[in-house]
Parts: structure tokens; C-alpha cells; sequence
């Protein structure tokens, strides 16, 4: 049996920020209920092809999935559970929004089987929060993340993000200081990437908002690494750090290109170099499931170029590295001498100045 993963979507949100680019909706609340019961249906549709697979970690993630009641999770959770076959030791996450969670919620989940926690922080900085259009503020981050320990949680992601307008290198230390501070199991840190179809990427585009400073970016990215590799924390993707053993399974699974099942408007689906996705708007994806199909929107079908360089670049993401044989010596040459790569035990690995520049690395080392 293959090592899978599910990933379960939630569209509904408090509010949406300027900056989301993901299917996420805010006043559709209403649409719960019905939107439930196409999860269950989506997942006894899909349980069949699967059936030969077992799945290893379960993510439902949105959007903000605990806006729903816990009784609405744990039914899907345990209807997944009974159509798929799902080793009992499986990663189960549920991203939280920490306006959305309380002790009593918090222990409600965990009962239900969501032992992994992923909040979203974004920052400790209350001017940075309101730039990215966040409702919550610093305190509730911390209260919520009480509340997780207080319910039992043992494995928690906070979740950062850099760059926006008005944050500077030292505001962002103090957001990475008191995150530490904290002491989650795992941190995820983004830099602020510009959408065009977004709020903020449309006011970017009429310079009502300044785009990110990549130089600044670059510098917020090496603090991240150096105050998180002092307090701890193993850097094992570009974008995520991890107290040891505690590397978050279903997101390796994307990276390491094992298959994955999507449930819910939007969610993608990947196996044996195909890639395939729901309808996005919450409507049409219900109406599909309700007719008794599968809500397909779309698919690709992955050319061996396309495949191997998608290979290269995930390698190189998550600090696997490829083998040096797969790359002429005098292209690899000049990333050594320039301390963009290094060789180990027979792989070219990024250094971090590398992960920096990890498209412009693949592209030069895969490419035609």
C-alpha cells in the first residue's frame, strides 16, 4: 500500500484579509450545513479509487475550519476515517484561527482525534496585523495558545508571516522572539508574497501600498533561521522549522510528491503524475457532489520534463537534496564556489543563502 495523505477543505472565514489568495469566503456561515454534508458525500465518492492506499496524515485547513462546530469536524473526521483506510497512528491537523478556539473547543477537538494544532499568528506586532488585515490581535494569540496547552495539545504550529508594510527587521525579531518564547513544537514562516487579484495586490498595483523589499525579506528570512536554529528548531523546509521529530507529516507528503486526496470546493488532488482539482466556488462544488459526482474542475497530466523538474525543485525545498550525479559538474561548479549549494554525502543541498534563490538554483540546474 502507498503512504497518502487527505486534505480537507473548509472555505469559511471570519473575514478575508487583503492578502489571501486561497478559496476562502467570509459571510457564507449559512452554507455550512449544507456544505457539510458534500464533504461526507465527496468522501464516500472518492473512497474507491483509494482503497489500495493508506492514508497517513489528515489536514483540514481552509479558510478557517474551526468556524465550524466541533460536532460538524468530528463527523467528517470519523466519517474519513471509516471510507478510507487510515493508519491509527495518522497526523490529523486542523488550522485554527486563534479568535475562533477556546479551551472548551480546544478540548473538543482533541477528543475528536485532532492532535496537531496550526495556528495562525501571523505576527506579534499589532501594526503589522492590522497591515495584513488580521481581526485577532497579539493577545489573542497567546491566550489561544494557553488555551491549546491547557486542553492537552502537545503538538502546536504557529504560523508567521514577513514583509508587510510598515515591518521592519527589528519588529520582526520581536515577533520571532516572542513566538520562541512560547515554545510551539513547529514554526512556519512566510515571506509576504504579492497576489494580483487580491486586495493588497491591487492596491500595490496603484501604489497605495509599497510592494515587499526583497532585500528586507532576504534579511527577515536569515533571522528567522538564526534565532530559531539557537532556540532549537531544525530548519527542514525553506519555510519551516521544527522542534526534532516533530516535522509536520502531511505537508512532507506534498513535497515528497506522494499521492494525495483533496476534499472540498478548490481541494487538488496528485497521483502518479497527475494532478487534478475541485471546483472552487462553494455553490458549484456542492451542487456537483449533490448530483452524485465527483466536483472535478480540472486536471493536468505531468510531461517526465515537467516531473523531474518539480522532482529537483522539492528536493532542493526540503533540504533532501539530489544526487550530484544528476547534474553536470561544471554546472554545479560555480554554486558551490558562491556558497549557494553544498555537496553531502553525495547530494547538492541548498545552503540557506540558497534557499533564497531556490527558482533561479532548479531552473539552472534542471533546466534545458
Amino acid at each position: 500500500m502507498s503512504d497518502v495523505g487527505i486534505y480537507v477543505h473548509v472555505p469559511f472565514c471570519l473575514t478575508r484579509c487583503g492578502y489571501c489568495d486561497f478559496n476562502a469566503y467570509a459571510g457564507l456561515d449559512h452554507l455550512a450545513p449544507r456544505y457539510v454534508r458534500a464533504l461526507l458525500a465527496e468522501a464516500g465518492l472518492a473512497a474507491p479509487a483509494w482503497s489500495e492506499d493508506e492514508v497517513v496524515s489528515i489536514f483540514f485547513g481552509g479558510g478557517t475550519p474551526t468556524t465550524l462546530d466541533v460536532a460538524d469536524l468530528k463527523g467528517v473526521l470519523t466519517h474519513v476515517r471509516d471510507r478510507f483506510v487510515v493508519r491509527d497512528d495518522a497526523e490529523i491537523s486542523i488550522e485554527a484561527n486563534p479568535d475562533t478556539v477556546d479551551i472548551a473547543k480546544l478540548e473538543g477537538l482533541l477528543a475528536a482525534g485532532f492532535d496537531r494544532l496550526s495556528m495562525g499568528a501571523q505576527s506579534f506586532d499589532r501594526g503589522v496585523l492590522e497591515a495584513l488585515e488580521r481581526v485577532h490581535s497579539p493577545d489573542s494569540v497567546r491566550r489561544a495558545f494557553v488555551a491549546a496547552r491547557a486542553a492537552g495539545y502537545e503538538n502546536v504550529n504557529l504560523d508567521l508571516i514577513y514583509g508587510a508594510d510598515g515591518e521592519g527587521l527589528d519588529s520582526w525579531e520581536r515577533t520571532l522572539e516572542q513566538a520562541i518564547d512560547l515554545s510551539p513544537e513547529h514554526i512556519s514562516a512566510y515571506a509576504l508574497t504579492i497576489e494580483p487579484a487580491t486586495v493588497l495586490g491591487r492596491k500595490v498595483q496603484t501604489g497605495v501600498v509599497p510592494a515587499p523589499d526583497p532585500d528586507l525579506q532576504a534579511d527577515m528570512f536569515s533571522a528567522a533561521c538564526d534565532l530559531l536554529r539557537d532556540a532549537g528548531y531544525h530548519h527542514y523546509e525553506v519555510s519551516n522549522w521544527a522542534k526534532p521529530g516533530y516535522e509536520c507529516r502531511h505537508n512532507l507528503g506534498y513535497w515528497e510528491r506522494r499521492g494525495y486526496i483533496g476534499l472540498g470546493a478548490g481541494a487538488h488532488s496528485f497521483r502518479d503524475d497527475r494532478r487534478w482539482w475541485n471546483l472552487r466556488p462553494p455553490e458549484e462544488y456542492m451542487g456537483r457532489v449533490e448530483e452524485g459526482a465527483l466536483p472535478l474542475g480540472g486536471d493536468e497530466h505531468l510531461e517526465p520534463s515537467d516531473a523531474y523538474l518539480e522532482e529537483v525543485f522539492l528536493r532542493l525545498r526540503i533540504l533532501q537534496g539530489i544526487p550530484s550525479s544528476w547534474v553536470d559538474a561544471d554546472r554545479v561548479l560555480p554554486f558551490l564556489e558562491s556558497g549557494l549549494l553544498q555537496e553531502d554525502d553525495g547530494s547538492l543541498v541548498p545552503t540557506e543563502r540558497g534557499m533564497l534563490l531556490l527558482n533561479e538554483l532548479v531552473l539552472a540546474l534542471a533546466g534545458n
